[in-house]
């Protein structure tokens, strides 16, 4: 039971992460102000400020499942869920996104680039060209953006970033496919820089 609970967790942010796969109406771009657009581009600039970083993460899936563990990130394309307690991973390797489970070395790939993680690993993103804006506000500290990638194989679903505007920092993102399932992760104890072993974003050899 508690292996099933952990690859349902592990599923539910693989799902969203693939929110592309789903095709349904796009929400209208909004016509940001001068304020707005300086909003997103404190976000863009945070973004692009680190090559590494390391953080504890709490997400939570569709079906309210709770997990926590240690996000990694290394630009170009690179991070790695690495979940407590669970022998799920998933890994990008700057050009897949896999979602293995590392006691058997089986798992499922999806080209990066067709997902939302692309923006958070890419070294030099610009929301503002690559995404639509369809909802923005500032309150209490907190910006809140919702983006949609203007790729056209992404064909459903959006990524929401939550920037706290005193830390200067990105703290949380929910995912949404185009099947309206969320799922949030929560960053603390964000760490920038410093170098990871490679072997971190490495799969090695699935589904012998």
């Amino acid at each position: 039971m508690m292996m099933k609970k952990f690859l349902t967790i592990a599923l539910s942010l693989a799902l969203t992460l693939i929110a592309g796969g789903v095709v349904y109406a796009k929400a209208p771009a909004l016509a940001l102000n001068a304020e707005q657009q300086a909003a997103v581009h404190r976000i863009n600039d945070y973004l692009n400020s680190y090559q590494s970083l390391k953080c504890n993460f709490s997400q939570v899936g569709s079906k309210g499942n709770v997990a926590t563990g240690t996000l990694y990130i290394a630009k170009p394309g690179k991070l790695r869920f690495d979940y407590a307690g669970n022998p799920t991973l998933i890994i990008a390797d700057g050009r897949w996104l896999t979602m293995m489970d590392r006691t058997r070395m089986r798992g499922d790939q999806f080209p990066l680039g067709s997902t939302p993680m692309r923006l958070v690993v890419n070294p030099n993103v610009d929301l503002l060209s690559e995404t639509d804006v369809i909802a923005i506000n500032t309150a209490d500290g907190l910006t809140t953006v919702s983006l949609q990638d203007r790729k056209e194989n992404l064909a459903g679903g959006y990524i929401t970033l939550i920037f706290d505007e005193k830390l200067k920092r990105l703290t949380q993102w929910t995912v949404v496919d185009g099947k309206d399932r969320h799922t949030n992760v929560s960053l603390s104890h964000c760490e920038a820089g410093g170098t990871f072993d490679p072997m971190l974003f490495v799969t090695g050899d699935l589904n012998k």
